[in-house]
């Protein structure tokens, strides 16, 4: 067996080679919609005072979780400013905020595939094994191939590593759904797409909330090494600052991440609050219950629905609880 070896890395360069002479194309397309994305972004925090910045996020932490937040929210970001990182950051949080939105966009309706497809699940299963255990570096590599260097490389990475949480607690979220809960929707005489909308989705927001902290996690961590390939913000001061072995520099720039992380952290916990989930349920038993009356045929009692009410409500709110 000496001198015997399987050149499974020859053959995927060879792959990536082909695909950049053959979509070149579509790879200039891409780079042009994501330095859009990003770089306009980034211009219109960078371009909104500084105080009215701050105000915003200050206020988004008050309406969604608390005044406490609020304050803490402020005075982390008056940190960020006292220690010179504010356009850093602001670059750093555009994309984030891009790839986690490029993420979910193509994660959530995957997930939802594979909640309600066995044969889907079986296809994604190893597919999101592989993405979410491969090293974080490796995707850099054919990003740069494609793209060159700066902030495209850098998302797209960030897009595909970020990626696996958000199909898995999806499609988590999606099959932990009550049956019996499914079961009265479906005795209203609801579609399966008025049962996803109105009483899947919004009982499996908690956990789908979690998979978008996961994709907002990982999608701060790859942003850093994103840096290595030229991605403007906080990544690069930190690549800068090991090149230099500048320990100050390297830690200012990393309590900058966790601000950003904690803060995104606290503001989807708190669009995953399962409190508001009943308004759908009752809209899905009022579409349904009104189709079922347009039907020429027996019609249900105010009684008989009172009580189909109280039974899906129950089943809610134990599968809630």
């Amino acid at each position: 067996m000496d001198g015997f070896r399987i050149p499974v890395g020859d053959w995927i360069e060879t792959g990536v080679d082909w695909l950049r002479d053959n979509l070149d194309g579509l790879f200039d397309v891409i780079t042009v919609v994501v330095r859009f994305l990003v770089d306009g972004l980034t211009d219109v925090l960078v371009a909104t005072p500084m105080p009215l910045m701050i105000a915003v996020f200050a206020l988004i932490g008050w309406l969604l979780r608390s005044w406490q937040m609020a304050l803490g929210t402020v005075g982390a970001f008056l940190l960020i400013v006292a220690m010179d990182l504010w356009i850093p950051t602001l670059q750093t949080l555009s994309l984030v905020l891009v790839a986690t939105l490029v993420a979910l966009v193509i994660a959530i309706p995957l997930g939802i595939w594979s909640a309600r497809n066995d044969t889907a699940r079986a296809i994604l299963k190893p597919v999101l094994d592989f993405m979410q255990t491969m090293p974080a570096f490796v995707y850099l590599i054919p990003a740069i191939t494609f793209f060159s260097i700066g902030v495209v490389p850098g998302l797209v990475a960030t897009v595909i590593f970020a990626l696996p949480p958000g199909v898995r607690l999806t499609e988590l979220g999606i099959r932990g759904v009550d049956s019996e809960t499914v079961e009265a929707g479906q005795a209203f005489g609801a579609t399966p797409g008025q049962i996803l909308r109105g009483i899947q989705l919004p009982l499996a927001t908690p956990t789908i909330m979690a998979g978008v902290n996961q994709v907002i996690m990982l999608a701060l961590s790859m942003a850093v090494l994103a840096g290595i390939v030229g991605a403007d913000g906080l990544g690069k001061i930190v690549v800068q600052s090991v090149s230099t072995v500048n320990l100050a520099l390297g830690v200012e720039a990393g309590l900058g991440v966790v601000i950003i992380a904690v803060y995104l952290d606290r503001v989807t916990a708190a669009l995953g609050s399962p409190s508001t989930y009943r308004s759908s349920l009752l809209g899905v038993m009022s579409r349904s219950r009104a189709d079922r009356r347009a039907v020429p045929g027996p019609a249900a009692s105010d009684a008989q629905d009172q009580a189909e009410q109280e039974s899906l409500l129950s089943a809610g709110s134990r599968t809630v609880g």
